[in-house]
């Protein structure tokens, strides 16, 4: 009589060891794709922000080059960087020492949210 074949032991992955793999995988996977996007919003922010800084100073140093700084208009659309900013200014007067207390601050067109505040010193030449 002849014996039966021997049964020969393949190795290799269990479908449920592959299905954990690709279930790790995914978490990871999906990990990454969120972290990216966060760092890419964030980034788009900085720039904003880093923008709005910049109108700021800019509206700040247009102040005090003037020989009589234009207090009257509290606001005022400036575009820079491929987009229109609205800058917001309150000028108090101060005593000691006598000149102008400059807030300002500014947030893109079309949104509510202040970027950027900016407070300046600049003489008061009316004096």
């Amino acid at each position: 009589m002849s014996e039966p074949p021997a049964i020969v032991r393949m190795s290799g992955f269990t479908l449920l060891e592959v299905m954990v793999a690709l279930a790790i995988f995914a978490t990871l996977a999906t990990a990454v794709l969120s972290a990216s996007q966060y760092v890419v919003r964030q980034a788009g922010a900085a720039e904003e922000r880093l923008l709005a800084a910049w109108v700021a100073d800019n509206q700040l140093s247009e102040l005090r080059l003037q020989s009589s700084p234009v207090l009257a208009q509290p606001q005022r659309m400036v575009s820079l960087g491929q987009r229109d900013w609205v800058v917001r200014q309150n000028v108090d007067p101060t005593r000691d020492p006598p000149g102008l207390l400059v807030e300002v601050e500014v947030g893109l067109a079309g949104r509510d949210q202040t970027l950027f505040r900016a407070t300046g010193w600049i003489a008061n030449r009316h004096e």
